[in-house]
């Protein structure tokens, strides 16, 4: 199966703006972009919440880019090539989510809460995924009970 806008010609710059002009339209009040080494990261309030989403970037340096499906190496510039490819992709699959997630909630499918849950800051500066999923992988949950 192919991956989502994998032979997509829209820029990351676009794609970035079209993010941010579906969080307008859907009531958000601030915005932020950036990037750390091979991590894009964007940020937004809306419905008093502040949420973030951390954009993990291909490594420019991987064999997915440096070599052709047949195994030949690529020119430097091939290369280049391939990989801002792989970066157009996720800009345009994170677009796609964001866009998916704020419609379900607008058409009642789910709350702002449940959709976007996982990418909530909390007081601390982390997002609720980034304090739960290590819990569940470690088995740290509590069992579930059936109440009446």
């Amino acid at each position: 199966m192919s991956r989502y806008a994998s032979t997509t010609n829209v820029s990351v710059a676009k794609s970035k703006a079209e993010i941010e002009d579906t969080l307008l339209r859907y009531g958000c009040t601030g915005f932020v972009s950036g990037w750390h080494g091979e991590q894009a990261m964007i940020g937004f309030q809306i419905k008093n919440r502040q949420v973030q989403f951390v954009l993990p970037m291909p490594d420019r340096n991987s064999e997915e880019f440096t070599r052709t499906k047949t195994g030949r190496h690529r020119t430097e510039e091939a290369a280049f090539t391939a990989w801002e490819q792989g970066c157009r992709q996720r800009w345009r699959a994170l677009a796609l989510a964001i866009k998916a997630k704020l419609e379900a909630v607008e058409c009642g499918i789910v709350t702002f809460d449940q959709e976007f849950l996982a990418h909530i800051v909390t007081p601390n500066g982390q997002t609720v995924g980034t304090q739960i999923i290590p819990m569940i992988e470690q088995g740290e949950m509590p069992q579930l009970r059936l109440t009446s």
